[in-house]
C-alpha cells in the first residue's frame, strides 16, 4: 500500500520501521518541526525524522498540517492509507479526507477507555491492571473513530511510564501491520465506539511530579512510576528540589506527620504519607546524579523526624 505516515517521538519509530519492513510504499513522512534543545539551544531532530532519513523516506514538517499548502502537498502524495501515531497535530477532515482507505491512528490505550494526550503514564498512576494498543479509523473527534483492531498488554508492578511505553510502541508497530493487511484484503471489522467507561488522559506537566505526601503511599508509589522518567517526581529538602526515582509502599506502619521522615535505614528513607509508609529507594539531589538511598545517605545525612515540603 502507498502510505503517508505521520508521528514524532520515539513512540512512533518501531511503527514507521515496520511499515517500511512490511513492504509498504511509505511515500512521505510528517513529523512536527525541528526545535531548540538544551542549554545551547542547538536544533535536533525529531526522533521520527531521523529515522525516516536513515531510511531514506522524505520528509516533510509543515509547522500546521491544516493549511491549504499543507493540505496540497499531502494530496499530492497520493496516499492509499495515512498511518498516524503520536503526531502532536489534530487532522482537519481536509486531511482525513485524502486518502480513499481512510487515515488510521496507533492509539497507546485500549479505546475507549483512555483518550488523550497521556494514556500511557495514567494507566499506571490510576493504578489499571492491564492496557494496550489501538488501531482507529479516525475521525474528527479525539480518539473517537470506529475501533479497528486491538492489543491487550500487562501492566507489570513495578512498571514505569518508560518501561510501558517501549512496549506499547512494539506492541503497536506488531498491530498496525496486521490492521493493513485486513484492511487491504477487505476482512476488517470496524467497531463504532461507545462514551461509556472513558476518561480523559490529560497531557503530563511538570508540576504534576510535585509529591503531595497528604495522599495515600499507594497512590504517590504509583505517581512514581507513571511519571518516570519524565517529568518525574519530586519534593522539597532544606530548600532544594529532591527528585524521587523509585519508591516502595511499606506493610508497617508508623506515627508520624504526612511528609515527616519516620524511620531510616542503610537503604531506605521512610516517609509517612496520609495513609501509611512509603520508603524512598532510589533519590537525586538537585544538580545532582539519581542515586540509590545508601549512596544518597552517605552523602546527605537524613534523621528521623526530618520534614519535606510540600509546596
Amino acid at each position: 500500500m502507498r502510505i503517508v505516515f505521520m508521528g514524532t517521538p520515539d513512540f512512533s519509530v518501531p511503527i514507521l520501521e515496520a511499515l517500511v519492513k512490511a513492504g509498504h510504499q511509505v511515500a512521505g513522512v510528517v513529523t512536527q518541526p525541528d526545535k531548540p534543545k538544551g542549554r545551547g539551544k542547538s536544533v535536533l531532530m525529531t526522533p521520527v525524522k531521523e529515522k525516516a532519513l536513515e531510511l531514506g523516506l522524505p520528509v516533510y514538517q509543515p509547522v500546521r498540517v491544516r493549511t491549504p499548502e499543507s493540505v496540497e502537498l499531502l494530496r499530492s502524495l497520493r496516499p492509499d492509507v495515512m498511518v498516524v501515531a503520536a503526531f502532536g497535530q489534530i487532522l482537519p477532515a481536509s486531511v482525513l479526507e485524502i486518502p480513499p482507505m481512510g487515515c488510521i491512528n496507533v492509539h497507546s490505550s485500549l479505546l475507549p477507555r483512555y483518550r488523550g494526550a497521556a494514556p500511557i503514564q495514567w494507566v499506571i498512576i490510576d493504578g489499571e491492571k492491564e492496557t494496550g494498543v489501538t488501531t482507529m479509523m479516525m475521525d474528527e473527534g479525539l480518539d473517537t473513530g470506529d475501533i479497528l483492531e486491538q492489543v491487550r498488554v500487562p501492566i507489570e508492578p513495578d512498571e514505569t511510564g518508560g518501561s510501558l511505553h517501549d512496549k506499547l510502541s512494539l506492541a503497536g508497530a506488531a498491530l498496525i501491520v496486521s490492521t493493513l493487511e485486513k484492511l487491504q484484503d477487505g476482512s476488517m471489522v470496524r467497531t463504532p465506539q461507545t462514551d461509556e467507561n472513558t476518561c480523559y488522559a490529560k497531557m503530563l506537566n511538570k508540576s504534576m511530579g510535585n509529591i503531595d505526601w497528604s495522599m495515600e503511599a499507594e497512590a504517590i508509589e504509583r505517581l512514581v512510576r507513571g511519571l518516570s522518567p519524565w517529568p518525574g517526581t519530586y519534593t522539597y529538602w532544606n530548600g532544594k528540589m529532591l527528585k524521587i526515582w523509585k519508591t516502595r509502599v511499606m506493610e508497617d506502619d508508623y506515627p508520624g506527620e504526612a511528609g515527616q521522615v519516620v524511620h531510616v535505614d542503610k537503604n531506605s528513607i521512610y516517609v509517612k504519607t496520609g495513609r501509611g509508609v512509603l520508603a524512598l529507594l532510589e533519590l537525586q539531589p538537585e544538580g545532582k546524579k539519581r542515586m540509590e538511598a545508601d549512596a544518597f545517605l552517605r552523602g546527605y545525612p537524613v534523621e528521623k523526624g526530618t520534614k519535606f515540603e510540600i509546596r
